[in-house]
């Protein structure tokens, strides 16, 4: 990257220093990307958003708070000299439908062909480090960026055309794939125009791109490998396969903290194929098939202790415990405490004041796909051991695991390459390298050949983490004629996502408590987002009826927001929120806002008076997530959403004793089949005013609470717990 190209970044002066003291590492990075890419053009963009994107992600980043630098410099976009277009990105596909809406993106921004366009995700030799597929933050982040790497390869292909052409640069625009000179009508193609090229570009924030009035591509509802997915065809990281492949297994123990005491292998190793793995308390098998490495491991016979910490909580007391044990505030998150006004004062301005406890279980991210990895080792040194490791597995965060393996096998992060195929969902919960580490250290005893691992269902149900349980504690303060004066707000364990309200509070305390939690737990979609929503949303309704008011009215009256009001009016209107339930029917109305996305719910429910049984009837949803890219898409992620919370609200939770998780299985764990399915309705408000972000997540978050709500308009019975459960 030469002076002259670092001035066309316009940096600001304190980033300058930052990326003229990486000026060095381009001379290397311009030359590892040709002969890793071949010639053409190759276009790189290096700029803070990209590393702040991904602070949450281990591995490839540096600097202070707010300027956070990429270890890698990687490319984004490369024209080979045959007119291949291929994108790079660190973001994976996990059925969110990434990989089709990143090539549109460029496909919309060249503009080319979308079937003329290769996409490589998740590859941490190849693609730019752009931060964990987490937060929704593919869409508002790393999507502007492709954009604009696409624009700016396009105007080097104009470039390049008017120099072959020796003609004036604005006599050229590009359409379809070939750059067209408009007084001659003469057409240059990619591969022409790139040929015999070693054109390096760094692209800074001066490119301009298409205004979203102006999208092409996303009017298409074209899938990339749509015929694939649908036939069963397209490959998963469990149908991954390599030659030679061996087959592992893991020995775990019982329950959560429990230490080996014993072992005897002579069993396992016994039968013919079998190598035995030990590492420390880390046991396991590698065979030449599956039935001969689970035959091994059940041979294993292992002596477990639990390591001494108290009596365990189980499932019918663990919100006391989560209260009564609280833990450090750790990670990233966030602030955790919000204060405004004098909660005292708006108590004693308050003609009512209502306190209620709300709770939600722990509940497994059930993805229909396993963990699942396959290692191989190579390069071998002088003295014969393997240096080189490679790992393709399905995780969210390809270089925060590769960070994970180099420090557990005290390797450099250089010598350890993650490639992440598609994968069969994730929801948060496979931000960990869980698979990829075992099969690694597998595979450093196989001499050399690959070993896979695919966790079985009770595996993934056993020893894979849950979204975090919560108690949830709410008091607050409201006048007679409905206006809000106090709102306090502690949330114990589940976390400080969305706990700040929309709703206008002169007066409010919202906390986050953490405690020590007896179960394995971290991320899941949306975060803590549901269980903040839930709690809100089901008091804003109890509030509503304890001054006698419509709760959409109510909700109206105590807000400024107009895009929370928005999506709340577009849902009760497309649902008919006026009319009148009949007998053991209820109406119910919740809304929200989370990663920059709005959302309300409205559903119908009915509760059998004899038996208690509460179906869905219909659910209409209103989303808004500022441009929409592809209405498809969109609408698949808000249906896709609604179902996985209805699954969260009515059934989902797990069921533990003494650490031990007692229903891990399908059979007992209960998710929402397709008779659970209500009647469907999504309403998606398109703002092409506003940049594009994330619709993978908040969604979720307004279906729990409008169940919730509408159980009480049909019994008048409140219900604060998830799952919903009403009392017969």
């Amino acid at each position: 990257m030469n002076e002259d190209t670092v001035d066309a970044l316009s940096l600001e002066p304190e980033r300058y220093e930052l990326y003229a003291e990486m000026a060095p590492r381009w001379k290397s990075a311009e030359r590892e990307f040709f002969a890793t890419l071949g010639g053409g053009i190759v276009v790189v963009f290096a700029l803070e958003e990209v590393a702040a994107s991904g602070r949450t992600e281990s591995g490839g980043r540096r600097g202070g708070p707010g300027l956070s630098l990429p270890q890698e410099i990687g490319p984004w976009l490369h024209i080979s000299e045959d007119g291949t277009v291929t994108g790079y990105t660190g973001k994976v596909e996990f059925g969110q439908g990434i990989r089709t809406s990143l090539t549109q993106i460029i496909a919309d921004e060249l503009p080319i062909p979308l079937a003329a366009i290769h996409l490589v995700m998740g590859d941490t030799d190849l693609s730019p480090f752009d931060g964990g597929t987490t937060g929704s933050r593919t869409t508002p982040v790393v999507a502007p960026l492709i954009r604009k790497v696409a624009a700016a390869a396009r105007e080097i292909l104009l470039d390049l055309a008017a120099e072959k052409a020796q003609a004036e640069r604005t006599d050229f625009f590009m359409e379809n794939g070939v750059v067209v000179q408009r007084q001659t009508k003469r057409t240059f193609t990619v591969a022409e125009l790139a040929r015999d090229q070693t054109l390096l570009k760094a692209v800074g924030e001066e490119v301009v791109t298409r205004s979203p009035s102006a999208w092409q591509a996303f009017l298409t509802a074209d899938s990339v490998n749509g015929r694939a997915l649908v036939t069963g065809a397209h490959r998963y990281t469990s149908d991954f396969k390599r030659s030679q492949m061996l087959h592992g297994k893991v020995l775990r123990p019982p329950s959560a903290k429990a230490e080996l005491v014993s072992l005897d292998t002579r069993a396992a190793e016994a039968i013919p194929g079998v190598v035995l793995v030990r590492d420390g308390d880390f046991v396991g098998v590698v065979a030449p098939d599956v039935p001969t490495a689970t035959r091994a491991l059940a041979a294993i016979r292992a002596e477990w202790r639990r390591t001494a910490d108290g009596q365990p909580p189980s499932t019918d007391d663990v919100y006391d415990y989560l209260k009564n044990h609280p833990a450090p505030v750790v990670g990233y998150g966030g602030p955790t405490a919000h204060v405004e006004g004098s909660v005292a004062e708006g108590f004693a301005g308050a003609d009512h004041v209502l306190e209620s406890t709300y709770t939600v279980a722990y509940i497994a991210h059930a993805p229909l796909e396993t963990r699942a990895a396959v290692a191989e080792w190579s390069d071998p040194a002088q003295d014969g051991r393997l240096t080189r490791l490679t790992v393709w597995t399905g995780t969210q965060r390809p270089f925060g695991v590769r960070g994970e393996i180099a420090e557990a096998l005290g390797i450099g992060e250089d010598h350890v390459r993650i490639i992440v195929p598609d994968t069969g969902s994730g929801y948060g919960g496979k931000h960990t390298g869980d698979a990829a580490l075992e099969a690694a250290r597998l595979a450093r005893a196989a001499a050399g050949k690959p070993v896979k691992i695919v966790w079985t269902r009770e595996e993934e149900f056993a020893h894979a983490y849950f979204r975090p349980a919560g108690l949830i504690e709410i008091r607050s303060g409201v006048q007679s004629y409905g206006t809000l004066t106090a709102w306090e707000h502690h949330n114990y364990n589940s976390g400080s996502s969305g706990m700040r309200t929309l709703y206008r509070v002169p007066h409010q305390h919202i906390e986050f408590h953490a405690s020590q939690s007896p179960l394995r737990r971290g991320s899941y979609r949306a975060l803590a987002a549901t269980a903040n929503h839930f709690a809100r949303e089901t008091h804003l309704d109890e509030l509503a009826h304890t001054v006698r008011k419509d709760p959409l009215a109510f909700r109206r009256e105590n807000l400024d927001d107009d895009r929370l009001l928005a999506v709340l009016e577009a849902a009760a209107a497309q649902f008919g929120w006026n009319k009148t339930a009949s007998p053991h029917h209820g109406f119910g109305i919740a809304g929200g806002h989370e990663k920059g996305s709005y959302v309300a719910t409205c559903a119908h429910v009915f509760v059998d008076p004899e038996t208690g049984a509460l179906t869905v009837v219909r659910a209409v949803t209103a989303f808004e997530c500022g441009a929409i890219m592809h209405e498809d898409n969109v609408r698949n992620q808000v249906d896709g959403a609604v179902l996985m919370g209805l699954g969260g609200a009515l059934f989902e939770r797990i069921v533990f004793e003494n650490g031990e998780i007692r229903n891990g299985r399908f059979s007992e764990y209960r998710v929402p089949r397709f008779r659970d399915v209500p009647i469907l309705e999504t309403v998606l408000l398109d703002r092409k005013d506003l940049p594009s972000v994330g619709a993978g997540e908040t969604p979720i978050v307004a279906i729990a609470p409008a169940i919730g709500n509408a159980v009480f308009a049909a019994t008048g019975v409140r219900l604060r717990s998830l799952p919903l459960s009403y009392p017969v």
